[in-house]
């Protein structure tokens, strides 16, 4: 099944519906994209960032992951500082914006109430982070934004052979584990705007943990 034609979360295909239906008012003249948000950037790339999930009034609305919203602005232009990106900005699925070496999707795609899916609503999108494994021949670094895509990919992992202890390697903003000998999980906080606006995640920090990244990409 293609992602933008799922319909395994009935929850959340009633609230990414009614978002579209009735859109916030300063995007009222836009037609919102409304259905869930596939992955987005270089097929080839070493570094594969796994969010939590589209924003209601970001990916839900321009059918773009991080696109439309504080998240993505803080996102694409650190990228674009590091060199992933060829812009800094990303307002809409037709701006122009490319990825080098970097592909971006999300744990659960569909945007949740409250930004919180459920661990059913988790377990459903799992098969398109299994495709996009498989897709992602040459990924060297899973940079994880958040603890529920933390634990996503831990659990991606060990559903295509890694050998994950118990307890499990525990998120925390740089925490960093060898899923096998070519593959890398690094943790980031989110990039929402509750962390980057409040200081517990800054431009700083998380170029930092890019040029951790890029090291660990040779």
């Amino acid at each position: 099944m293609d992602v933008e034609s799922c319909q395994r979360c009935e929850r959340l295909r009633s609230y990414c519906a009614d978002v579209a239906r009735v859109k916030r008012r300063q995007f009222i003249e836009s037609d919102y994209w409304g259905k869930p948000v596939p992955g987005f950037g270089d097929p080839r790339a070493r570094m594969w960032i796994i969010g939590l999930a589209p924003a209601a009034h970001g990916g839900n609305r321009t059918g773009r992951v991080f696109t439309g919203d504080r998240s993505g602005d803080f996102l694409y232009a650190a990228l674009h500082r590091a060199g992933f990106a060829n812009q800094p900005t990303s307002v809409s699925r037709d701006d122009g914006l490319k990825l080098h070496d970097c592909y971006v999707s999300a744990t659960a795609r569909c945007a949740p109430p409250a930004n919180k899916p459920t661990l059913d609503e988790v377990a459903n999108c799992a098969p398109f982070l299994d495709r996009e494994w498989n897709m992602l021949e040459q990924k060297r670094v899973i940079l994880a934004l958040g603890k529920i895509a933390w634990d996503a990919a831990l659990a991606l992992a060990r559903r295509n052979e890694c050998v994950i202890p118990k307890p499990a390697p525990v998120f925390g903003h740089g925490a960093q584990f060898m899923l096998h000998p070519k593959l890398w999980l690094i943790g980031s906080y989110h990039v929402s705007q509750q962390n980057t606006f409040t200081g517990k995640l800054t431009n700083d920090m998380f170029d930092d943990v890019l040029r951790r990244v890029s090291s660990l990409m040779r």
